[in-house]
């Protein structure tokens, strides 16, 4: 497999609207809401900053626990707009619906250098159902001459409308969060392949004990249980095809 993927690097966005799928599915306080780990908000820094800094007008897009298609206020992206806002240290703009009346209109007003974020896409039944509809009612924000930025790695091995369907509609790129986990699951698997290949690897005898310093590098690299989720679906396509 071909590790090196299309990135935010490889394509022109000034001037344009970029979909921007991170994961800001943060933890929160039961009683106040409050966010108590932001860790996955800077881990999209890198990425929204680029593209900010590029000239690109940025519609980011996430979700948040499982509200399964309902509109639940305590699972809503406005604490994050608001520790995004303080951590990008620039104005987020904060869109009260997915793919509605404010998402539409506050995304027709971008301006290139600006960042809005939208409503938890999970509020929407089409999200997880990988609706056709819904992908293209997301991929219509960013227009015509719009791109799509996969970002969430924790959640990219899901089919989901925001994750998978966009891209039927819209240019894709990964960005940096992406990039660096295929760089270590990449060098990881490639290091088990070249072992096996010179014969370090003869039978199933030894096979855990070249297993496991390959899976415990991903584990080192992985932010929690969700990127290690989505690391050992990606390592198990990789290895149907690698071996």
């Amino acid at each position: 497999m071909n590790y090196n993927k299309k990135t935010v690097t490889d394509i022109d966005v000034k001037g344009k609207k970029v979909l921007c799928r991170c994961d800001f599915n943060v933890p929160q306080d039961k009683k106040t809401g409050a966010i108590t780990d932001d860790k996955r908000i800077r881990a999209a820094l890198p990425t929204l900053q680029y593209l900010l800094d590029q000239g690109a007008a940025v519609i980011a897009c996430s979700h948040l626990g499982k509200p399964k298609g309902e509109v639940k206020p305590e699972l809503s992206l406005a604490p994050v707009a608001k520790q995004l806002e303080e951590l990008l240290g620039k104005s987020v703009i904060f869109a009260s619906d997915v793919v509605g009346e404010d998402a539409k209109a506050k995304a027709a007003a971008l301006q290139p250098g600006q960042i809005m974020l939208l409503e938890n896409l999970r509020f929407e039944k089409g999200e997880e159902k990988n609706d056709p509809a819904f992908a293209k009612a997301l991929a219509d924000l960013a227009g015509a001459d719009g791109v799509y930025v996969s970002d969430a790695f924790g959640t990219v091995h899901r089919a989901h409308a925001s994750t998978a369907g966009v891209a039927d509609y819209l240019p894709a790129v990964s960005g940096f969060l992406i990039q660096k986990e295929l760089e270590i699951i990449g060098g990881a698997l490639a290091n088990l392949i070249e072992r096996w290949a010179r014969g370090s690897v003869t039978d199933y005898v030894y096979l855990p004990r070249a297993v496991i310093p390959f899976f415990r590098r991903i584990i080192w690299n992985a932010a929690d249980l969700s990127v290690l989720t989505g690391c050992i679906t990606a390592v198990i396509a990789l290895l149907h095809e690698k071996l």
